[in-house]
């Protein structure tokens, strides 16, 4: 019985091998496909939810299941099923590998489920390994090949460099502690945390994670994949694969953030904060493609929560949970705008969302609210993630960081406004066809819209649900 804790995990690796067999039949059917994902997803939310109470250790305590990795594995779920609700008609894939992006895609959720449990640093590489290189296959599936393949092969040159990095990293704290659990590790490395090694071997292991986060200098990646892959595989790096790196680099600073230890990494932090937040928000001001400024959006967003991370409390920890189902929620419905929109599969830039308040009131509505919400203005969910993150700093003295972090909250919104500006302020060149939405498209919009105002309006129980994962965490 103790197997069935494990139970999400399982249910991901046997919906992967049913796409694995769909994806060797000659028959194409991208109907079928579709739909099989769609509620094949939506059971894996399921799965996850009755699971989230799970506790327990598997494999000689390498794999730590409790509330704080359930939780994270419900967004994970949450994130995969969004992400093939923008994909009945996904036509920058050509037909006949629409099995294998649903395998790819499932294959990526099974491995970042299994990221968010690992306590043992050979399964925490194998898992961000599992994920990232299913990722750099799902960047190179475009038609569109030039783009594609040469956005997938930038992906996997710099993110195998990170790997390597990390990987050094890993060496490191093994060779110096002697220890591989990241539980053992909380006991050891107080003692030997003068050492230089281990300070090294702690940055180089956190810089998978940045790479992940596209925390500066880490980010180099980000505008180019985003531009070059599909429009739902960008939407999935954006969401679902930076929950799974938020949720690690939570547990390992969590382990190591105490004492010495804390102190080294906090003045790290505090860099790459402030510079990852600053590049960010001056470099997404020039862009002209929506999906390359909405990259340099994440860098900076990154940049914000290093500021909770680096706190190195519950409260703070617990800030950050809650900003990744924010940025979940947030991202996504701004990509759902860019994937309608863009219904061909084509990138757009900022220009084309010109009269979209006409062809879509609904869709120019999400936009608005999540364009607040990302710039952090009242009463979204944006700005109580970035309220609780700030005060977070602030109680551990941090002050400066917050001043710093404010003034970029101010220089973001005015690339953000440029593209409400376009969406509601803009005339089209050419007279545009309505965009018309389904009716489960048009309740979920609704559903993204209010739960962006109401997280924000009322954010108490994500925030007391994000307290009691890190409880479990701490």
């Amino acid at each position: 019985m103790k197997w069935m804790i494990f139970s999400p995990e399982i249910y991901y690796l046997l919906v992967s091998l049913w796409f694995l067999a769909l994806s060797m039949l000659r028959r194409i059917n991208s109907r079928r496909d579709y739909v099989s994902a769609l509620l094949l997803a939506a059971g894996g939310v399921l799965v996850c939810l009755l699971a989230v109470r799970s506790e327990g250790l598997l494999f000689s305590n390498a794999y730590q299941i409790d509330l704080f990795s359930q939780v994270f594995k419900v967004l994970l779920a949450l994130g995969l099923f969004l992400i093939v609700c923008l994909c009945p008609n996904v036509s920058a894939i050509r037909e006949k590998d629409h099995p294998d992006f649903y395998l790819l895609l499932f294959v990526c959720t099974l491995a970042m489920l299994m990221l968010v449990s690992s306590v043992h640093l050979l399964a925490m590489y194998v898992s961000l390994e599992l994920s990232s290189y299913a990722l750099y296959i799902l960047v190179a599936l475009r038609r569109d090949k030039d783009l594609g393949i040469e956005a997938g092969i930038k992906y996997f040159l710099i993110g195998i460099t990170a790997s390597a990095v990390m990987l050094f990293g890993l060496a490191l704290l093994y060779a110096t502690t002697q220890v591989a659990h990241v539980n053992d590790m909380v006991r050891v490395i107080p003692a030997v945390i003068d050492k230089p090694v281990v300070i090294l071997g702690l940055l180089l292991t956190l810089s998978g994670f940045f790479f992940k986060l596209a925390v500066f200098p880490f980010h180099f990646w980000a505008p180019d994949v985003y531009q070059g892959a599909t429009n739902q595989v960008t939407a999935y790096i954006a969401t679902a694969s930076k929950v799974a790196a938020i949720a690690l680099l939570v547990r390992m600073v969590a382990a190591a953030g105490s004492g010495a230890a804390g102190n080294y990494l906090a003045h790290a932090l505090v860099t790459l904060a402030i510079v990852s937040m600053t590049v960010g928000n001056l470099v997404a001001i020039v862009q002209q493609d929506i999906k390359r400024l909405l990259a340099y959006s994440t860098v900076a967003h990154a940049g914000y929560l290093l500021i909770g991370i680096l706190s190195m409390n519950p409260f703070g920890y617990s800030s950050v949970l809650f900003y990744a189902a924010a940025l979940l929620i947030m991202k996504f419905s701004a990509f759902l705008v860019v994937v309608k929109v863009a219904d061909d599969g084509r990138n757009i830039q900022i220009e084309e969302l010109a009269g979209l308040h006409q062809r879509s009131p609904l869709l120019a509505m999400a936009l608005m609210v999540s364009i607040f919400s990302l710039a952090g203005i009242p009463p979204t969910i944006g700005f109580s993630a970035k309220l609780f993150i700030f005060l977070a700093a602030m109680e551990q003295g941090y002050f400066t960081l917050v001043l710093i972090a404010m003034i970029n909250v101010l220089v973001s919104l005015y690339y953000y406004l440029l593209v409400l500006k376009a969406a509601y302020l803009l005339k089209p060149n050419a007279p545009l066809t309505e965009l018309r939405l389904s009716p489960p498209l048009k309740l979920l919009t609704a559903v993204l819209i209010l739960a962006m105002i109401g997280l924000g309006i009322y954010p108490a129980y994500l925030l007391e649900l994000a307290e009691a994962a890190v409880r479990s965490l701490v």
